[in-house]
């Protein structure tokens, strides 16, 4: 190998000779194990030469091992290396090497381990921040020294206040420097995406949740929270499609996207409709629903306590044995609402602390106030009591209590002829309506019909809804809460996650991934108006809530098969990338 040309080797080609033959042994040697032999030339076997390269650091080598194995064996060779590489301190090799784990539950056990994570998915806790925040800004302003300002983990028109009563919120200027600085404090601990990243508009944008949540596992792992885009779902306005991909194991939902801020009550708003965003913490709060002991049906309801209503009936029996001096009008209406109370709030089927709970509560309560008058409506929409018509000596209406609530609203769900594609249709929310008895003793008793005037404003309400949804920011959070619960419901029925290989280590029920969560709101002031008509006083009170049931709507009978095309067209199929390639395109 080595060829002397002329004379004796010097001492330094003496000592060059032996160096490089001590590189060429060593070479060699590297070459012989990793052909499966050892020193005394006998053949080891596949996992003990992995233990051997791990154990001399020899990563590269071991990974080489890793990828040519066996596919039943692949997931659990990447997984002793990653574990390999954290417990050496590599960890950014090691978040590598997950990624090419295909199992989310082999990558979720190496996470849980001991030496698996840097760091995890700490629960969201805004306390420390808001106490931060309320004694920096403005600190004699806040509600919990008797000011007017508010603040809570939750952007909207609401808050929940530390008794447990939703409240409405007051703006002021402290409320908008509070969103400068949450907007500052985002810039400054985010990524910045680049105009032509997932902020750019796009008419379809399809976001694979398979590949998402193995992008959020691996941030959590290292510490690190999910970014701007990733809790936004890369601007995403509507879950319009479904699609499924087996060949690439993905699942992925569908729908128009672009740039998106946050707005002055703290909202993330699509730059171009101004409406809310789809977001992650929802999305993963309805998956998770999904599974629990309501199988998937949730909701709110808000109602008037039996005491309340009884107290209310006497009191209007008593008032109205005399007529109403001039002046009196405004005093008897607050006395009227004193004896009615405060109304409880229930939470169903979903954590009742998550935001898109929130959510519900606060569509309902907002929409009893424009049935009620109490709020600026629409064209349109005229609240229940702009629609009674007493004649002149006639009865007014008896004193009940009307039943309003939300239910889901969708023409159809449309399927291909495999099941690979879904396509939501229809605008999601409408309302429904029952007029409820009372009796002496203030119970409601249920009549399982709807008067005409009450179902007039049902009918109004559901009509001009998107109206309604363009001027109050709360009605399109619902559309979104709507649009993942029929994701849920799909993803359960149709087996979806399963032709996928998706466990959800990260997304459901005991995942990693932790939701951001507030107070249980449990009281509300009660929802109650009346009216002078031909001098007799017209009282109307109302109950209800939201009621989410997606099970009808993906029935095989009642799904609808897509014709020509149109749905496999939208599908088209998903790029095969790197393991940590994007996990949304347009």
């Amino acid at each position: 190998m080595f060829q002397r040309k002329s004379g004796t080797l010097g001492r330094r080609s003496v000592r060059a000779w032996a160096l490089s033959s001590t590189i060429v042994l060593i070479w060699l040697g590297g070459e012989l194990l990793s052909a499966g032999v050892d020193r005394a030339g006998a053949a080891q076997p596949e996992s003990d030469r992995l233990q051997t390269q791990l154990q001399a650091g020899e990563f590269s080598l071991a990974l080489q091992l890793a990828r040519h194995a066996d596919e039943s064996m692949r997931d659990e060779r990447l997984a002793q290396i990653a574990s390999a590489q954290r417990r050496a301190g590599a960890w950014q090799a090691s978040l590598t090497t997950l990624a090419e784990i295909a199992d989310d539950r082999v990558r979720a056990d190496v996470l849980r381990s001991p030496s698996g994570a840097a760091g995890g998915g700490a629960q969201a806790d805004f306390e420390s921040l808001i106490d931060l925040i309320k004694g920096t800004i403005a600190p004699e302003s806040w509600d919990d020294i008797g000011g007017p300002g508010a603040i809570d983990e939750f952007a909207g028109g609401v808050y929940v206040d530390p008794g447990g009563v939703l409240r409405k919120s007051i703006k002021h200027d402290s409320k908008l420097r509070l969103t400068s600085l949450r907007n500052d404090l985002r810039d400054a601990t985010t990524v910045q995406t680049s105009p032509a990243g997932p902020r750019r508009s796009s008419p379809l944008r399809k976001i694979s949740l398979t590949r998402l949540e193995k992008h959020v596992q691996l941030l959590l792992s290292a510490g690190r929270q999910p970014t701007d885009a990733m809790r936004v779902l890369a601007g995403l306005q509507r879950i319009r499609y479904v699609f499924v991909y087996p060949e690439t194991g993905d699942l992925v939902i569908a729908g128009p996207a672009g740039d998106w801020y946050t707005d002055t009550t703290g909202r993330s708003v699509s730059v171009e409709t101004a409406r809310p965003v789809v977001l992650l913490d929802d999305l993963v709060v309805v998956l998770r629903g999904a599974a629990g002991d309501d199988n998937g049906v949730f909701g709110c309801s808000i109602d008037p306590t039996t005491e309340g209503l009884a107290r209310t009936k006497r009191f209007l029996d008593e008032s109205g044995k005399q007529p109403l001096k001039v002046g009196q009008r405004q005093s008897w209406q607050e006395r009227l609402r004193s004896q009615l109370g405060r109304q409880n709030i229930r939470v169903f089927g979903i954590d009742p602390r998550s935001r898109a709970a929130r959510v519900l509560v606060e569509a309902d309560y907002h929409m009893k106030l424009i049935g009620m008058g109490l709020a600026e409506s629409v064209a349109g929409v005229p609240c229940y009591l702009e629609l009674v018509k007493v004649p002149p000596g006639e009865s007014p209406p008896p004193l009940g209590v009307l039943r309003w609530w939300f239910a889901l609203n969708y023409q159809a769900i449309l399927a291909n002829a495999d099941d690979t594609a879904f396509e939501l249709r229809g605008p999601a929310c409408k309302v429904l309506s029952e007029n409820e008895l009372l009796s002496e003793q203030g119970q409601r008793v249920a009549t399982g019909a709807s008067e005409e005037l009450n179902q007039e404003f049902a009918h109004y309400f559901t009509t001009h809804f998107d109206a309604l949804a363009s001027k109050y920011p709360i009605y399109a959070q619902l559309q979104n809460v709507f649009d993942a619960a029929v994701v849920a419901a799909l993803v359960d029925a149709k087996d979806l996650d399963t032709r996928v290989g998706w466990h959800r280590r990260c997304f459901g029920p005991e995942g990693s991934f932790a939701t951001a969560r507030g107070p249980v709101p449990t009281q509300v002031d009660s929802v109650i108006n009346h009216r002078v008509i031909n001098r007799v006083h017209i009282i109307a009170g109302v109950s209800g809530g939201v009621s989410v049931d997606p099970w009808p709507l993906v029935d095989p009978a009642a799904m609808e098969t897509a014709r020509y095309g149109e749905l496999q067209s939208a599908r088209g199929t998903a790029p095969n990338v790197e393991p940590l390639g994007p996990w949304w395109w347009d």
